[in-house]
């Protein structure tokens, strides 16, 4: 928060579009539920991707969105929060943005359910979300046979082992170079 004259300018708030293990009823959803309740987050609504992008699984299943316009078959479905600097902090180190594993880029996404407000149209808007890093994510594509989901749902998930239970002796970073070199 910052004073500028007299008037309290609000906390920036960054629109975050969750496609994987950040949503409800997933692994990691206990950071998110834990932002919602110190007002660093809000559950805004359930958005898809305006653009088809793939949403391939990684090493232990870990899910990646990359940042390949028009390669994926589908419309990714997620959900959209407004989050404070601080929350966006916490979800950076969660998802390894120094570390090389994701980077947060802009993107568009859109209600899944249209807005009768707006003559049923689907109103976009711009949002940001963490993407599988751009060194490996056309090795990751390869690596997935260019096959992706639509959804990180309860089916595609599991596969995916948490993170307290994987293997110590490798960074995760090189694990993914080791799943992606085992075409």
């Amino acid at each position: 928060m910052t004073i500028s004259g007299n008037a309290v300018d609000p906390p920036k708030q960054t629109l975050i579009f969750s496609y994987g293990t950040l949503k409800r009823g997933f692994a990691n959803h206990t950071l998110m539920q834990d932002l919602i309740s110190s007002n660093d987050a809000v559950f805004i609504g359930n958005y898809v991707t305006d653009l088809h992008l793939p949403l391939v699984r990684g090493p232990h299943g870990v899910p990646f969105l990359l940042n390949l316009p028009g390669t994926g078959r589908h419309r990714v479905r997620g959900e959209l929060y407004s989050v404070s600097d601080a929350g966006l902090q916490r979800l950076d180190v969660l998802e390894g943005i120094t570390l090389g594993h994701y980077e947060r880029l802009p993107i568009t996404v859109s209600p899944e359910i249209r807005d009768a407000g707006s003559g049923g149209r689907r109103v976009a808007v711009r949002a940001e979300a963490y993407y599988a890093h751009r060194s490996f994510a056309e090795d990751m594509w390869r690596r997935s046979g260019q096959e992706g989901f639509e959804s990180f749902s309860q089916e595609v998930a599991k596969g995916y082992v948490r993170r307290d239970l994987r293997p110590k002796d490798r960074t995760f970073r090189e694990q993914i170079t080791l799943f992606c070199s085992s075409i």
